[in-house]
């Protein structure tokens, strides 16, 4: 997943090309310029935590070979259809098209909130790194259901690979995206490798082999929910949901020359978020069978997700760097968005300093294992969070005129703060998480509904508040 990206935006961003104006013809990209990347991007840190962690969640084989199969399709259909679409009729970044709708100051809280939660998920990406770096030095490792720091050797490790992420970061684009680049294919390689040694270990010799390793499915592990077949199919849609519905990637596909690019990012899916997560999910299964995970099983625990140590069982040294670069490359870019985020905040802070300042919200957040453990839980509020800013995008391109409204209604009457949009945002997250949390349903559930209806009572009240605020 990531799926977080710096993408060309972020160069251009650094430059100080094409920020606040459409992308011309003549810097235009083919769609083979949007497959590598999504392919690369989207085999990372993240997908070390994510396969294992549906093992702990009990699902079936069916669920998970089937639901990940059409919840990756319904994503590739909401980037090409929607996200694709809009980015190249308008050719903006995601900030200035909500800029031209919402006003500046409502886009800079929008940034600040999209910041911290940056900072949260490279946290998580940092503690993926730091089970590998602690191998070496037979570092206790976190459980499932730890949040605090188990020990000083951990918090020097997270704080070691932390700095160590950060100072890269600070350096710009240009070495993140480089080092990215080059990383991508070895993580790609790993997983690939990982999978076949992992299949070997459990014996796997035909389809029927494989399809047992996960069975009817299982009770999930203490502490944890059970997924059903609709579970993975919702949440493998909407873990990318800022990205896709949440229209994040406008700032990737406003490069491309045709919307079809759009479908590139099925290399991603299938790649990322089917290949990847179900060989480290094979990794944990092999674990499973160890006298460790037995002794946890039997004393009503949870064994541990550790991405290093898994990797390592399987592919050896080779595994241990793979983990280390795919949280690396997780992590770095993630950091370096969060600090162009933060910068809204305070422009007059050089983008190396405040990009610090967001490695060491990071770095402080890794060190807490919480936020690498509940990835499906924190993927799926980050989601849900900032998916309904994408619905305003998308209602008002497609049923401004229908609707009868003024597009780009902030830009037009110079307005910073528009009212509309903050009120259908507040009613259909406060409405949508109170029902998730008082009748304990699954966050991605109520995503698509909470999108809706922020866009629809966008395009109500933008109806009823231009009008009075145009007489």
């Amino acid at each position: 997943m990531s799926q977080v990206k710096v993408d060309t935006e972020n160069k251009k961003v650094q430059s100080g090309e094409f920020e606040r104006t459409p992308v011309p013809e003549s810097n235009l990209k083919s769609w083979k310029s949007f497959l590598g990347m999504y392919a690369g991007e989207h085999a990372a840190g993240t997908e070390f935590m994510i396969g294992p962690l549906f093992l702990t969640a009990g699902v079936s084989a069916f669920d998970l070979i089937v639901g990940l199969l059409l919840g990756n399709l319904l994503a590739v259909l909401s980037w090409r259809f929607l996200t694709a679409e809009i980015a190249v009729k308008n050719r903006l970044t995601l900030y200035y098209q909500l800029e031209k709708i919402c006003g500046k100051n409502l886009v800079i809280g929008y940034n600040l909130a999209n910041g911290i939660l940056f900072c949260f998920l490279a946290g998580a990406m940092i503690t993926v790194s730091a089970t590998a770096v602690g191998i070496p030095f037979n570092m206790e490792m976190p459980k499932l259901t730890d949040t605090m720091p188990n020990g000083m050797t951990w918090i020097l490790i997270v704080i070691m690979v932390g700095a160590v992420i950060s100072l890269i970061a600070a350096r710009g684009y240009d070495t993140v995206s480089k080092a990215a680049n080059l990383m991508s294919p070895i993580i790609v390689l790993a997983f690939i490798a990982c999978g076949i040694v992992a299949l070997g270990q459990l014996g796997v010799k035909n389809f029927t082999d494989f399809w047992n390793i996960w069975g009817e499915g299982s009770e999930p592990f203490p502490g944890q929910l059970k997924y059903t077949f609709w579970h993975v199919l919702i949440w493998s849609w909407f873990c990318n949901a800022a990205m896709h519905i949440g229209m994040s990637d406008l700032s990737v596909f406003r490069f491309a020359k045709k919307s079809s690019s759009g479908w590139t990012t099925a290399a991603g899916m299938y790649v990322g978020h089917y290949l990847a997560w179900i060989s480290a999910a094979l990794l944990y299964a092999v674990y499973l069978k160890s006298p460790e995970a037995m002794t946890f099983l039997s004393n009503g625990e949870a064994p541990p997700v550790a991405p290093g140590p898994l990797a390592y069982n399987a592919i050896g040294i080779f595994g241990i760097i793979a983990v280390v670069l795919a949280g690396w490359t997780t992590a770095n870019p993630t950091i370096y968005r969060a600090g162009l985020a933060f910068q809204a905040l305070m422009p007059k802070l050089s983008t190396f300093w405040v990009t610090i300042l967001a490695g060491t919200v990071a770095t402080i957040a890794g060190l807490f294992p919480a936020f690498a453990m509940k990835l499906l839980d924190f993927v799926a509020l980050y989601g849900f969070i900032l998916a309904p800013f994408g619905a305003v995008i998308v209602f008002e391109h497609f049923f401004h005129k229908k609707a009868g409204i003024t597009k780009n209604y902030a830009e037009v009457f110079k307005i910073n703060f528009n009212k509309s949009v903050i009120l259908a945002w507040a009613i259909s997250f406060g409405l949508f998480y109170f029902i998730s949390i008082q009748f304990d349903i699954f966050l991605s559930f109520v995503t698509l509904p909470a999108w809706l209806l922020c866009g629809v009572l966008f395009l109500l009240f933008s109806k009823s508040f231009q009008r009075k605020e145009g007489n």
